[in-house]
């Protein structure tokens, strides 16, 4: 199958600047191209993935591809996307973000090979131009009335924006121009807020090069949940590709809990599933749901992508644990992880009755209501049922010296941490 035939059968195209000479090109030669991320923040989240998913695809179709790290865009702000300006980072928080998002790109994409994945910031070519030059032999070849005129800039004129952020399809310009002239990239891709920069670019290219210079963009569609709202959050904040952020085993479950109506199409973006595996896996939705095996193929292959085979086995124990109430079966490590959107309570672990020591924490209204429920049966500690009343709570139940796990009922379940 084609790149364009495999990336139009995922549903991953929104726009091409020239469909039938990008298609020409894929089919006759192993193409060069690149896609970029600013460093805004230390850590990439699931959305800035998409288009990243897209270029390892082209990779394993046989072209070349080259990540852009925008250490130089990152210090003056993409205003795509955004009703008001951004807050600037100082040089050092950009650099320490620049570190971060390279070593997660490696981590991710770069492997060994003919077709290994080339990585560049746009600092490195950048920074040696002179506001002279920027103005002679860039900014002369951008009419204003065409810049105005993109949606990135005209949605914001209302409220204005800053001649910064004006600048900064510019800047993205160049970086096409220099990767063209020098990486010999012939394609570049990126989301559909970005099809105003990319087609700057074309135009800068265009101006430099001569009107046959043949360079191509593609965007990816804007992904929506099919409830309407924005893919890549949860209720709590962003999925982010950073374990100290959002844990392997948070990550898995944020995946295994993809809604029916979506699980196929995100199976196609960011899976490497074969064609024939996912249309398997479209049939199961169809006929056996209550199964979850598109979700839990989804959660797997994401989890395992991003966090490695331990990480998803990890995320896959503690996921059968809280299913099948085997509390001590995991580790502290682990019990941290998996409670830790968990209602939360702190206990110095000296030795206690349990209706003294659950009213005390808060974890029972009244010392009438713990009674009723050990009696019959619906507190558990650890996993195992707790029914004798003159049952004493101690340190020596702290899984791993730190955790005690109670559920109450057959759902509720509360973290008790000890000081």
């Amino acid at each position: 199958m084609n790149i364009i035939d495999e990336l139009e059968w995922r549903d991953a195209i929104n726009q091409q600047t020239d469909a039938e000479g990008l298609r020409e090109l894929t089919e006759t030669t192993s193409v060069s191209l690149y896609c970029g991320v600013d460093p805004t923040g230390d850590s990439m989240h699931i959305g800035h993935l998409i288009p990243f998913m897209m270029l390892k695809r082209f990779q394993l179709a046989g072209h070349r591809p080259v990540i852009l790290i925008g250490g130089a865009t990152g210090t003056i702000g993409d205003p795509s996307g955004r009703q008001s300006e951004r807050s600037l980072q100082t040089l050092e928080e950009v650099q320490a973000n620049v570190d971060a998002l390279t070593a997660q790109m490696k981590k991710l994409f770069v492997t060994d090979g003919d077709n290994q994945v080339r990585m560049v910031n746009n600092y490195d070519w950048t920074h040696k131009i002179n506001v002279i030059e920027f103005l002679r032999d860039y900014g002369k070849n951008f009419n204003l009335n065409t810049m105005l005129a993109k949606d990135v800039v005209a949605s914001r004129l209302e409220d204005g924006i800053s001649f910064t952020e004006f600048s900064y399809q510019i800047l993205q310009s160049l970086d096409y121009l220099h990767l063209f002239q020098h990486e010999g990239v012939q394609l570049q891709i990126g989301g559909s807020d970005q099809w105003g920069n990319i087609t700057s670019g074309l135009d800068l290219i265009r101006k430099k090069e001569g009107p046959e210079a043949k360079a191509y963009g593609l965007t990816i569609p804007l992904m929506l949940k099919s409830d309407g709202t924005k893919f890549g959050k949860s209720a709590g904040g962003s999925i982010w590709l950073d374990a100290n952020k959002t844990t392997p085993f948070e990550f898995y479950q944020f995946w295994a809990n993809t809604d029916d109506r979506d699980v196929i199409k995100y199976l196609k973006y960011f899976t490497f599933l074969s064609k024939e595996e996912i249309e398997a896996l479209a049939v199961k939705v169809e006929t056996e749901p209550h199964k979850r095996e598109a979700q839990k193929a989804l959660a797997e292959e994401m989890t395992k992508f991003v966090h490695g085979d331990d990480m998803l086995e990890q995320a896959k124990r503690i996921t059968a644990a809280l299913f099948s109430g085997d509390i001590r079966s995991l580790t502290a490590d682990e019990i941290e992880q998996g409670f830790k959107e968990m209602p939360t309570f702190e206990t110095d672990g000296e030795p206690k009755n349990i209706v003294d020591w659950l009213v005390d924490l808060g974890l029972e209204p009244s010392k009438r209501q713990a009674r009723e429920d050990v009696t019959k049966g619906a507190i558990s500690m650890n996993g195992e049922k707790v029914t004798e009343l003159e049952f004493t709570v101690s340190a020596e139940h702290a899984i791993g010296g730190k955790f005690i796990i109670i559920r109450k009922g057959k759902k509720n379940y509360s973290l008790v941490k000890l000081k």
